[in-house]
């Protein structure tokens, strides 16, 4: 007997409520959203120390988005969302700017992918952060003992480049919530935080998977992020 509990399709005459998101994929959503802004500031005003953190915190939220991501709830598995590029075509020449489309209960094929991308743009700016050497060679992140000094210095003009990556992606980001809220009158960002949204005729059938069992994956991945840099990386 599977551990998912489930929403039963039923039909509808009017729009009704359908839970969309569970907790944890907006919780992390929102928890990312605070970090990149710590980290640009953080990096601006030059305290590192804190920046650091902020980056082992991004880290720890992506391991964890990983894991949820496979074994996660309907909307946040990877296989629900990330599709190949003739399904994105047709989503975008059939679906995109047609107000009457029936919405995808998750991110559609388009979205999906900017996901996929935003994700791994994170992880390869807070990848490349760990071996980043500053210029006078003070400032180093923990692993950089691990490579040569250029090679480190590039690592780290690289984390600002890609860093400068994340911020379009951001833009994007923020245009396609303006797009579906104007055009498509869709309120993205409020099911973001309700984890609902309106919801027209027969209603999906998802999984949603307990909470704890999140919680418990964000702590291993955590763990998993401290115990490396605390025994393997230098400071």
């Amino acid at each position: 007997m599977s551990d998912l509990s489930e929403v039963p399709a039923r039909p509808r005459a009017e729009a009704a409520r359908l839970r969309i998101w569970d907790a944890p994929v907006r919780l992390f959503h929102w928890a990312l959203v605070g970090l990149i802004a710590v980290m640009w500031w953080t990096g601006e005003q030059r305290l590192l120390d804190w920046h650091r953190l902020a980056g082992y915190c991004v880290l720890a939220l992506l391991f964890f988005r990983l894991a949820w991501g496979v074994v996660g709830s309907s909307t946040a598995r990877f296989t629900s969302f990330v599709r190949g590029p003739g399904t994105v075509l047709a989503y975008v020449r059939r679906d995109m700017f047609r107000r009457d489309a029936v919405p995808a209960p998750g991110h559609n094929p388009l979205g999906g992918w900017g996901v996929a991308i935003m994700i791994l743009a994170l992880l390869a700016q807070a990848g490349l952060g760990l071996f980043a050497v500053d210029i006078d060679g003070i400032e180093s992140g923990p692993f950089s003992y691990l490579v040569e000094f250029e090679t480190g210095r590039r690592a780290a003009d690289l984390h600002e480049l890609t860093f400068n990556l994340l911020l379009g992606l951001i833009g994007l980001h923020l245009a396609a919530v303006a797009f579906y809220l104007v055009y498509r009158r869709t309120n993205l960002l409020g099911a973001m935080f309700t984890g609902a949204r309106d919801w027209p005729g027969e209603q999906p059938l998802l999984h949603f998977r307990p909470a704890p069992l999140a919680f418990c994956l964000l702590a291993i991945a955590g763990l998993l992020v401290w115990a490396t840099v605390h025994f393997f990386g230098r400071t």
